[in-house]
């Protein structure tokens, strides 16, 4: 008969706690701005088609776009940001990437 270890969750938390704060840590994210050449349909087909947003919330962030400035449209490591934002490029949006807490 095998014996199994129980693993207390006290031991498990401060594991978890760490990979928590380097998440945070190298969190980035990549914004969206406002440019006077693309039309909000076409912004909004470009969140549904490349990040897979469904239509609600593809037209949300092209609002925030539009009426804001900007917005963040995805989160994640420097590297997947600069994909995104690379992506955007090629999609003929303004994008930019930093650092999610700034």
């Amino acid at each position: 008969m095998l014996a199994v270890a129980s693993v207390a969750p006290a031991d498990v938390l401060p594991d978890q706690a760490a990979d928590e704060e380097v998440g945070l840590a190298d969190a980035w994210v990549t914004l969206v701005w406002n440019d006077p050449v693309n039309l909000m349909s076409y912004v909004t087909y470009v969140f549904e088609s490349y990040f897979g947003y469904p239509r609600p919330k593809a037209e949300k962030l092209m609002r925030q776009v539009h009426e804001e400035g900007r917005a963040a449209v995805s989160t994640g490591t420097r590297e997947q940001m600069e994909v995104d934002v690379q992506a955007m490029h090629g999609f003929g949006l303004w994008a930019t990437l930093q650092r999610g807490g700034e």
